[in-house]
């Protein structure tokens, strides 16, 4: 099985700290982001495929093309700005069946993927949180199957989409689609709903047991403090 992880971007948001580094090599913990995922994948994936883009060149001097014993293959996203979805269209022609996509930005638990891959199907991983929250909230039917992912601020309590996914080769039977109407950003969550109903495929919520979003250096202390 394959991992894709989404790791263009430029994380404008962590100030200074990315002037001269991407994002994703950022250090919790005496260890990078990128190696902090790679750490939790299960035995099952036997490749990854690291999108890069902003200073990407650091990227792959830093894994090359063996890691920890898998192989390391690297796409290229040439628009940094243009959105999850165009992203993972960057390594369209490296995947083959079903693969696990994982936001190079944020920590994952190590059981929440294990979860993930042995759920049949296409399968979302969302984090029960209190809110008033903003992000994405999975709109999940009784049968646990998302039927819309709606982004906003959000009261109450709600199951916040993670931006991790297992899909398979079959979203590339549709077009992505925007993050927001007039956006030029093409959005993963939007692009994946709406192949769910135009292929008419099930995407199924997991909730997640541990997760970590970095998008602020004050997100790097909390991390290795949890991690700690």
């Amino acid at each position: 099985m394959q991992c894709v992880i989404l790791a263009a971007g430029r994380g404008t948001r962590m100030g200074r700290l990315t002037d001269n580094r991407p994002k994703p090599l950022l250090s919790v913990g005496g260890k990078n982001l990128i190696e902090r995922k790679l750490e939790v994948l299960p035995r099952e994936i036997g490749e990854v495929i690291i999108i890069v883009g902003y200073l990407g060149e650091m990227i792959e001097s830093r894994f090359g093309s063996v890691f920890g014993g898998r192989t390391i293959r690297y796409a290229v996203q040439e628009n940094i700005v243009g959105g999850t979805a165009d992203a993972l269209w960057a390594a369209k022609e490296l995947l083959r069946d079903r693969f696990l996509i994982l936001n190079g930005d944020d920590l994952y638990a190590a059981e929440d993927i294990a979860v993930m891959i042995a759920t049949d199907g296409w399968v979302v991983l969302g984090q029960k949180v209190e809110g008033p929250t903003s992000g994405g909230k999975l709109v999940v039917d009784a049968q646990g199957n998302v039927t819309d992912i709606t982004e906003g601020t959000h009261p109450g309590t709600l199951l916040l989409n993670t931006n991790a996914f297992v899909l398979d080769t079959r979203i590339f039977g549709v077009e992505p689609v925007a993050k927001a109407p007039g956006s030029h950003e093409l959005g993963l969550p939007q692009t994946v709903l709406w192949a769910t109903k135009a292929l008419d495929i099930p995407l199924r919520a997991v909730e997640a047991t541990r997760w970590v979003q970095i998008t602020s250096p004050e997100d790097l202390e909390t991390a290795a403090t949890i991690l700690a």
